[in-house]
């Protein structure tokens, strides 16, 4: 386990990210803000889905996630089609423009990196990528853990009781 000076200069620098962050939101097109730009993202990552599952996904209130999800079909990004099990929802999916968007935001966010990064090498981005994918895994087990605890036991003595 690390010592618990590390643990504290870790969470200032996850703070500091919303640096990282702002830059990223500059670099977004007008027309696909950051709340769109997370409902494509995700679309793309996950297939299509009902409103609900997006919403769990953003970590968002319905509301916010249904204006997200109204800009986005707004512009042709994604359709709502009627969910073959139940009439009253509806199922997301990416259209050809809607892909298309997710490409040019996959682009510009690349090229974002390789400037704002140009004296790194390949072996600490690759770092980075690894240390940062296991610290979001290290968060998604420990959430569901929290969501889902295990049952708990009883001893002999407590079901006597």
């Amino acid at each position: 386990m690390a010592a618990q000076s590390h643990y504290e200069e870790l969470a200032r620098q996850l703070s500091a990210i919303g640096a990282v962050k702002r830059g990223l939101g500059r670099i977004l097109p007008a027309e696909c803000p950051a709340g769109s730009a997370a409902v494509l993202t995700l679309l793309g990552r996950h297939g299509e889905m009902r409103i609900s599952g997006l919403a769990e996904l953003l970590d968002v209130d319905m509301s916010v996630t249904s204006r997200h999800v109204t800009h986005v079909a707004a512009r042709g990004w994604i359709e709502r089609d009627p969910d073959p099990l139940d009439k009253r929802s509806r199922i997301l999916r990416l259209t050809p423009a809607g892909r298309d968007m997710l490409d040019e935001l996959g682009r510009r966010t690349a090229e974002m990196f390789a400037r704002t990064l140009r004296d790194w090498s390949d072996d600490e981005v690759g770092q980075l990528n690894v240390m940062l994918a296991r610290l979001r895994e290290s968060f998604d087990c420990r959430e569901e853990r929290l969501i889902h605890p295990a049952p708990l036991t009883r001893t002999p003595a407590a079901q006597q009781a």
